[in-house]
């Protein structure tokens, strides 16, 4: 499906605009965490003040995509967590071959700590010479293509706590249920939802948005050749309404400035107003291995001529998605086994590995034998930050109702470094006590820390409750920021 070009920048400018426009009302924060992903608190920064994408630590690989029936074309895989257990869901698929092929089945494996896995033996599905294995669908071409699960956050899930949507463009996309994560069951015989002209073709995820009230999906589109993202919504999870195409504010338009493959929105699970995107960043025709570097990795000979990546786009609501950050979340690391097409899929999904730590997982070695599930890990709120180098700078919050007496900061200095706040009222004049006389300097490395002023951490509220923040900081990174009780 296309659409000509003016076409297209009218209408991502028009969402902009409406956006732009809300941005005028005070921010209601409500007690929630505000992750740094964005510039949604911050009205203007000044000196060396500037947001930072983070690089993630590599912890290697995790566990082999190395059953018969798993193999080199393992992918689209799923995470989820659910009360301390990790659910892991992913393509098996040991041959390339068509989309949709009765080979695909759809495998499972858990962990205690996101650190180490393992595939329990089922029998819900045995297959030829293989009675126990861990695949929890087979048998339904072709939605084990790209099934991909969620756990329904929906205060009234029904019957089925885990939900998933399949399929591609000649079947749709079908609904299934399952009470345990394990056995799942389709929730009627024919699509749920079946968008015109979009191929569907790669993992398409959905799950319930508590702040905007409804389930969400987003799935693979294409506009003017290139490989984009498109929403649709329901209130039952059964009757799907298309929205739209999902604008990028790089570009202003539906139209993104490269290939994005795979979107993986899902809400941060320490703030799920935010919607986080880890899209594979795909560049077709981008070849980096020689023929004899491909013949060393054993890689299938028609997934060496392009390469990918993995990128960071947020979303808190509607059709826009924010491209703050331009660079990649993840490069592709050494060796030639990285530069394939198709590898360094991020996993659906971000999850909490460690007290102060969440670990992000791609697919590598796609198409190789050493197919496998790799592990990276952040820092809690750590995707990227406010910045200061050893120049002094400050960010000035837009104006926001606060509703709770103390003010929490995720935060990083070094030994020289600081981070200072100064509290002003709706008409930027420093209120009694907290301003910036009265502000004290924190130092250090925290997740949750009490802001405190010289007369203590409690804060007096104007009379109409809207205030802003002047955040000082100098060669420290701020992570995060809440309002919370006093602890």
């Amino acid at each position: 499906m296309h659409s000509p070009l003016p076409m297209l920048i009218v209408t991502g400018l028009l969402i902009m605009l409406r956006l732009e426009a809300d941005s005028s009302m005070p921010l209601d924060l409500s007690g929630r965490l505000e992750p740094m992903v964005d510039s949604y608190l911050i009205e203007k920064s000044n000196g060396g003040v500037s947001m930072r994408l983070h690089t993630p630590i590599d912890r290697g690989r995790v566990m082999a995509f190395d059953q018969p029936w798993e193999g080199a074309f393992s992918g689209y895989a799923t995470l989820i967590e659910d009360e301390g257990q990790f659910h892991l869901y992913y393509r098996g698929l040991p041959s390339a071959g068509q989309d949709g092929s009765t080979a695909e089945v759809t495998c499972y494996a858990t962990s205690d700590d996101g650190l180490v896995w393992r595939k329990p033996e089922l029998n819900l599905f045995p297959l030829e010479g293989y009675p126990t294995n861990n695949v929890v669908l087979a048998h339904q071409a072709p939605f084990s293509h790209n099934f991909s699960p969620f756990l329904d956050r929906n205060p009234e899930p029904g019957l089925y706590r885990f939900k998933a949507l399949a399929g591609i463009a000649s079947s749709g996309l079908k609904a299934f249920g399952s009470t345990d994560g394990m056995v799942w069951t389709p929730l009627g015989d024919e699509p749920v939802f079946k968008p015109d002209g979009w191929v569907l073709d790669s993992q398409n995820v959905s799950f319930w948005s508590v702040s905007e009230g409804k389930y969400l999906c987003y799935y693979r589109s294409s506009v003017n050749g290139v490989r984009s993202i498109a929403r649709a919504s329901s209130r039952d999870f059964i009757h799907w309404q298309a929205e739209g195409q999902m604008v990028f504010s790089d570009t202003g338009t539906i139209v993104p400035s490269h290939h994005l493959y795979t979107s993986q929105t899902h809400p941060y699970f320490r703030a799920p107003h935010v919607y986080l995107a880890t899209p594979a960043r795909f560049f077709p025709g981008r070849q980096v291995l020689s023929e004899a570097e491909a013949r060393e990795v054993q890689v299938h000979p028609k997934y060496y001529n392009d390469t990918s990546d993995a990128g960071l786009m947020t979303s808190r609501g509607g059709l826009v998605y924010d491209r703050t950050h331009m660079e990649a979340l993840l490069r592709p690391g050494m060796g030639p086994g990285n530069w394939v097409s198709r590898s360094n899929y991020p996993v659906l999904g971000i999850v909490q590995t460690s007290d102060t730590t969440m670990s992000l997982y791609t697919n590598q070695d796609y198409g190789q034998p050493t197919a496998h599930l790799h592990r990276y890990e952040f820092r809690l709120d750590g995707l990227s930050s406010w910045h200061a180098g050893n120049q002094p700078g400050w960010l000035l919050t837009k104006a926001f109702k606060a509703n709770a007496q103390g003010v929490f900061f995720n935060y990083w200095t070094s030994a020289s470094g600081y981070l200072k706040v100064e509290c002003l009222d709706s008409d930027l004049e420093p209120i009694n006590g907290y301003g910036a006389d009265e502000a004290t300097e924190l130092i250090g490395n925290h997740i949750n820390r009490l802001y405190r002023w010289q007369g203590g951490g409690q804060l007096r509220l104007p009379a109409d409750g809207i205030i802003r923040l002047r955040i000082h900081l100098r060669d420290s990174d701020l992570y995060a920021l809440r309002f919370g009780p006093l602890e």
